[in-house]
């Protein structure tokens, strides 16, 4: 029968071992969803590694220990929010902003957009008010929270939408500080 420092040792190597490879099967889907296809490759091989030893610590001895079970499910919760957290910090890519600003302050948003340095692409629509402005902006998804701030700066209840872009090509972006 094992001690109680083998035991937790054991509980605390399956939980740090899901945190670590559910972390990097988040990295390995983001990196596969933007085309980096030879280091999605290489992370998904890392992570099923270390799957393999996690699963094979928990399930020795058959399940009867729920110290492991639960070791193994807090792991894998906290390795995905862990993988988020990640996913936010590198924040790699472009998304696409979709903006349907009150007629009153579309020139103020384009100008404020402009002057920080996106770039802003206004197209005439009809909602159902009538016609309205339609401003697209890709932007960094480094720099979405500063995009947004300027929009709830100039008009705080102004309606829009971001989406993911997985492609793109030219575009005016913000210089970045440092470079």
């Amino acid at each position: 029968m094992p001690g109680w420092e083998e035991l937790l040792f054991g509980y605390l190597f399956i939980f740090f071992a899901r945190v670590i490879d559910m972390s990097l099967d988040v990295i390995r889907l983001l990196f596969l969803m933007r085309n980096r296809r030879l280091l999605s490759t290489v992370i998904g091989f890392i992570e099923i590694s270390i799957f393999i030893v996690a699963l094979n610590k928990a399930i020795s001895g058959g399940l009867t220990d729920p110290g492991k079970i639960v070791a193994y499910a807090g792991g894998f919760a906290t390795g995905n929010y862990i993988g988020s957290l990640i996913e936010e910090k590198l924040a790699f890519g472009h998304l696409s902003m979709q903006i349907f600003p009150a007629p009153d302050v579309v020139d103020r948003l384009v100008a404020t957009l402009k002057q920080a340095g996106f770039g802003v692409t206004a197209v005439a629509g009809e909602g159902r008010y009538g016609k309205r402005d339609i401003l697209f902006v890709a932007i960094k998804r480094k720099d979405l929270q500063r995009a947004v701030d300027l929009l709830r700066c100039v008009e705080p209840d102004t309606f829009f939408n971001i989406s993911e872009t997985r492609n793109i090509h030219g575009g005016i972006f913000p210089e970045r500080k440092g470079k």
